[in-house]
């Protein structure tokens, strides 16, 4: 199933980086997403022939985004605030360009509000390209901190 993530983020294109959600399990409290490298991405650099691995992050950020709408059962998206990333560590230079990634978020505490997540990005081949755990904020008037400023 392809999932329209227009309809999950609160994002537009070409700021949506993720590619598709291919598994999500609400009891067991994760989500997998997939990344599909090429030259159409917007962070794609010519130079290295792929997208930088700080970027990694973001796609971590996104798989949380669509964790948080499945399990909101919303129908819209929610703005979500990305509040700190610990211990990022990634074991490659870049996301290599026709390359595959998945991408794990797992829920590891959360208050309704405050959420942390440990997350994952494996390659093809099912090998460990990045880690770290991501902490948001998830509030329910998340558009009046837009309006307000933050």
């Amino acid at each position: 199933m392809k999932y329209d993530l227009e309809k999950i983020l609160p994002h537009n294109r070409p700021m949506i980086l993720i590619d598709d959600v291919l598994e999500i399990n609400l009891d067991e409290k994760f989500l997998i997403s997939e990344v599909f490298i090429n030259k159409d991405k917007i962070f794609f650099d010519k130079q290295l022939n792929g997208i930088s691995y700080l970027a990694g992050i973001e796609f971590m950020a996104q798989t949380i985004g669509c964790y948080s709408f499945f399990k909101a059962n919303l129908q819209t998206p929610r703005v979500g605030f990305l509040l700190g990333t610990r211990s990022y560590k990634n074991n490659i230079e870049k996301f290599e360009c026709g390359q595959t990634y998945k991408v794990v978020a797992k829920e590891v505490f959360g208050d309704g509000e405050l959420v942390s997540f440990e997350c994952f990005i494996y390659n093809s081949d099912g090998v460990e390209c990045a880690k770290a755990t991501v902490n948001a904020y998830l509030p329910e008037n998340a558009e009046n901190y837009l309006k307000n400023g933050f």
